[in-house]
């Protein structure tokens, strides 16, 4: 199922949102041009578990290499496909829960979220060496917060039925519910293969989720509309 738009006008200009929209988007521009030197970059800046373990369990941490990347890694893609895609979810998903914390609650909440995803991923895979980029955990706090907020708000959505494609409206909590229920069957059937073929940060999905879930309610939005 793909969201194409929802049908729960915001009650304020989403400027937060186009920001980390924008930030997103310039970033991958950065990192487009830097050529062969993107590799590097993306080392630097990514999270990468086993060097914090590495880190951890040598006594080196730093600011710059062990905990940064936490950070730095949420505003990082590995192609057009991937950035667009969470932006997408984000410019959907994003206006409401804006407007129903205020803009510096959800500037807090967004960065919380992506904190807790990364580190979920690093609690559940200590030992990869795999980098891990992208807004995804961050975004999934902003989908568990708007299931909690707006579970009935109409999304219309780009449904395959057989071998045809249907637009349908449905509610908000049964598409990102069956998008939660989906991250958890692939982390776990990820998690029973003999070896990790990585791609997927499935676990940072489900833990920025449930960090939605949780801070929205503990920040006690303003206002909701159902």
């Amino acid at each position: 199922m793909i969201p194409l738009r929802d049908r729960n006008p915001s009650g304020s200009f989403p400027g937060v949102t186009l920001l980390l929209i924008l930030i997103n988007v310039f970033v991958f521009i950065y990192e487009v041009q830097l050529g062969p030197g993107i590799s590097s970059f993306l080392k630097r800046h990514a999270l990468v578990p086993a060097e914090v373990t590495g880190s951890l369990r040598f006594g080196t941490i730093s600011l710059a290499d062990t905990i940064a990347p936490f950070f730095t890694s949420m505003f990082l893609h590995g192609g057009w496909l991937h950035l667009i895609s969470n932006m997408w979810f984000l410019w959907i998903f994003g206006d409401n829960v804006e407007d129903a914390l205020g803009k510096m609650r959800y500037i807090l909440f967004y960065t919380a979220c992506g904190l807790i995803a990364a580190f979920t991923h690093f609690l559940v895979e200590p030992g990869s060496t795999l980098p891990v980029i992208g807004a995804s955990g961050a975004i999934a706090g902003v989908l568990g917060a708007y299931a909690v907020l707006f579970p009935g708000a109409r999304v219309v959505t780009l449904v395959p039925v057989f071998f045809f494609l249907q637009v349908m409206e449905l509610p908000a909590l049964l598409i990102l519910g069956y998008w939660f229920v989906l991250q958890i069957l692939s982390g776990s059937l990820e998690g029973l293969a003999p070896t990790s073929s990585g791609g997927v940060a499935w676990w940072a999905h489900i833990g920025g989720f449930l960090a939605g879930v949780v801070l929205v309610l503990v920040m006690r939005p303003r206002r909701v509309t159902i």
